[in-house]
């Protein structure tokens, strides 16, 4: 795939990101959950491979900051949930794997990881813990709302060359 050709296909994912928070979310104890971070996650893991998963969580996470809209905590969230995600699709080559290690990298490491970064950034830790059950409810709707919409496509059909 060409160079445009894929920053063309993340910016794409980005901009589902951003939008998508707004309109799919839930409450989750008394936080939200954005499953859609996680769902673009899962598929641009799958799709496009983890540095670009990466990459497009952090673009997601940083627009929706600068716009007021997001949480400094989404960024280990996402991005370790991305990294995840497309190192286990790579690893064992089945889309139900890339949805565990989303929901292990974002729910789990992600939501520990946060804690130090609330402390350094936002001065407290107990708003990291306080985090922890959304992320997992957010990363585990995200990851099966991704694994759901790739069973219904196909990869090959989604990045076809022509």
């Amino acid at each position: 795939m060409n160079k445009t050709r894929l920053m063309t296909i993340m910016a794409m994912f980005v901009a589902i990101g951003v939008v998508g928070a707004q309109f799919i979310w839930f409450p989750a104890g008394v936080a939200r959950a954005y499953p859609v971070q996680h769902a673009v996650n899962v598929i641009a893991a799958i799709t496009l491979g983890p540095i670009p998963a990466v990459i497009i969580a952090f673009l997601i996470g940083l627009v929706r900051n600068l716009l007021g809209l997001g949480s400094l905590l989404a960024f280990p969230g996402g991005m370790i949930g991305a990294l995840l995600a497309g190192l286990f699709y790579q690893r064992f080559g089945k889309r139900g794997w890339a949805a565990v290690g989303e929901v292990i990298g974002t729910g789990f490491i992600g939501a520990w990881f946060a804690v130090p970064f609330a402390k350094i950034l936002m001065g407290t830790t107990f708003a990291a813990w306080f985090f922890v059950p959304p992320f997992l409810i957010s990363s585990v709707t995200g990851a099966a709302l991704g694994w759901l919409v790739l069973s219904r496509v196909k990869e090959e059909k989604l990045l076809r060359t022509n």
